[in-house]
């Protein structure tokens, strides 16, 4: 007799109810980005950091919601290669950043 072995491969199975509060909250993020800019309530530079604001918080939800991403056990790996992700892409656009105003300041 043949024994079956399972393998666990970290991802839970969700409910419908967590699949639409995730594309709830996607809907209301995505709607506040466009009424920052459509409404102009701020200035260029602050309408700037709350898109970005609203864009990492989409993040979240999406990687929460859609990806089953978690603390557990099985997820850390997971959670550690996002946050280096993250470190590589901040760092990269810093060192942009610095690139470019000091490029224009020639």
């Amino acid at each position: 007799m043949a024994h079956a072995h399972s393998i666990d491969t970290g991802a839970s199975h969700r409910s419908v109810r967590s699949y639409v509060v995730g594309f709830i909250l996607s809907v209301v993020l995505t709607v506040a980005a466009f009424g920052v800019v459509t409404q102009q309530v701020m200035g260029p530079t602050e309408s700037i950091i709350a898109i970005a604001v609203l864009a990492f918080i989409q993040i979240l939800v999406h990687l929460v919601f859609f990806l089953y991403m978690n603390t557990s056990s099985p997820q850390r790996w997971n959670m550690v290669a996002f946050g280096v992700a993250v470190i590589v892409i901040g760092g990269t656009l810093w060192v942009l950043h610095n690139v470019g105003a000091h490029m224009m300041s020639r």
